[in-house]
């Protein structure tokens, strides 16, 4: 195993453990905290590892082959020269998830690796020989509402049927990626230690790689690391690297996103020892989806530095998904969306007039290919007026139009009775287009 830990026993208890005290059902779920908090240990190579074409298909329409190679395209190009995005899964049931694993392999790239998803069943590793994998991810629920309400089993028998299904999947040198769905309700020390203790133990005598993803199938998970388990995800990543014995470059986190927290939990999973996480484009993913692999890429950059990143890429890839496959991307949608850097209010405008970084993330026109905007309403000002017109302009240092230009002035006073006689739309490209040239014709003589 990676660390010298207690063995833990298997707690084959004859009723579910469903952690009622923090899963009420019938409420929202509670937090309890301790005294006690998990040591931050980053590992010292982090990764992103992709389920665009899994779990992201899971919340969509499916992909047609060429969208598959056009994505898995923009994957390779966003993972830069070190390869940051490692791998992405694929399924391998049907005629098209098969062909496209071929066109993507016949890609030749280093990274993403593809690996595949099958069912717990010996039979589907086949699947994945056949296809020349060298890894696939295999479902091995941990939680009792799982194991008992699912699968209608109880501890010892799920164990033993997980440890099966790992062991044909070594017999025939596959690595398995054991894939411990719904864990932030499991228990830690009843199932889990004691199964990925199993897991490593195995790893050991076969010499192979055995990777555990810790899934946090529902988004109960929380980035506290004085949270208690099986919520705390400082915890259950600081437990199972020390207490499961799962070395770093083991071990992988898979959120979602049903409380608003899947981002600050895959950070907080990095930061806590695990060096890979799982995430899909634009966040797409069964109900509230996965860690947007955009945000992933930010988060990586700001921890490890820039990695020869392109981030432009980012922007590419939102075009291709509203421009080809017809997603309709909330406009404050960070980084991504059409409005994410644009303001309307005039005092922020008057800001970005003086100096674009007061109210600007970072230089999103060298890092995204997206100018700062200004959207127009009684809420912008001259200055915001100002600033639309001299960004359409294309207007520079000396040449800018200063907020006090009667021109501006007229524009702002046009608009004021606008909004003064109930108006509730913002001003159009078009409006504001046709009142620059009324009213600052100097400047649209050619």
């Amino acid at each position: 195993m990676g660390t010298q830990a207690k063995k833990h026993t298997l707690q084959n208890v004859s009723e579910p453990n469903l952690y009622r005290d923090l899963f009420p059902y019938h409420d929202i779920p509670r937090l309890t905290f301790e005294n006690t908090a998990a040591p931050t240990c980053l590992p010292e190579d982090i990764w992103i590892t992709d389920t665009t074409f899994r779990d992201g298909q899971q919340s969509r329409p499916p992909y047609t082959v060429e969208q598959i190679i056009d994505i898995f395209t923009f994957l390779h190009d966003l993972s830069g020269p070190r390869g940051v995005i490692r791998q992405s899964e694929f399924f391998l049931y049907s005629a098209k998830d098969k062909e496209a694993v071929v066109k993507c392999l016949e890609k030749g790239w280093q990274y993403p690796e593809i690996t595949g998803w099958i069912r717990a069943v010996k039979s589907d590793f086949q699947l994945v020989k056949d296809m020349g994998l060298k890894e696939t991810g295999i479902l091995t629920s941990a939680s009792d509402y799982h194991i008992f309400l699912k699968l209608k089993s109880d501890r010892k028998k799920a164990m033993e049927g997980y440890l099966g299904i790992v062991k044909a999947a070594l017999d025939i040198g596959v690595i398995p990626r054991c894939h411990l769905e719904d864990i932030t309700r499991a228990d830690f020390y009843g199932f889990v230690i004691p199964f990925v203790q199993e897991l490593m133990g195995l790893s050991q005598k076969y010499k192979i790689p055995v990777k555990v993803r810790a899934c946090d199938t529902m988004g109960y998970g929380v980035p506290y690391p004085s949270a208690t388990l099986p919520r705390s995800v400082p915890k259950l990543i600081s437990g199972l690297i020390r207490e499961g014995g799962v070395p770093p470059h083991l071990l992988e986190w898979h959120g979602h996103n049903d409380f608003h927290k899947v981002l600050a939990n895959a950070a907080a999973a990095w930061l806590y020892g695990c060096a890979a996480v799982n995430g899909t484009l634009l966040g797409f993913g069964e109900r509230t989806g996965n860690s947007p692999i955009e945000a992933l890429i930010m988060d990586y950059i700001s921890i490890q530095g820039s990695a020869g990143i392109n981030t432009t890429i980012i922007t590419d890839i939102a075009a291709y998904f509203t421009e080809k496959l017809g997603v309709v991307i909330p406009p404050n949608y960070p980084f991504v969306g059409s409005e994410f850097n644009v303001t309307r209010a005039g005092i922020h405008a008057d800001g970005i007039l003086k100096n674009e970084e007061i109210y600007n993330i970072f230089n999103t026109t060298k890092l995204l290919k997206r100018d700062i905007g200004i959207g127009v309403t009684d809420k912008s000002g001259a200055a915001g007026i100002a600033h639309w017109i001299n960004m359409y302009l294309g207007l520079k240092g000396t040449n800018l139009i200063d907020k006090n230009n009667p021109g501006i002035l007229k524009i702002k006073k046009w608009i004021d009775l606008e909004y003064e006689h109930h108006r509730t739309t913002s001003i159009s490209n078009d409006e504001m287009v046709s009142l620059a040239k009324k009213h600052l014709p100097e400047y649209f003589k050619n």
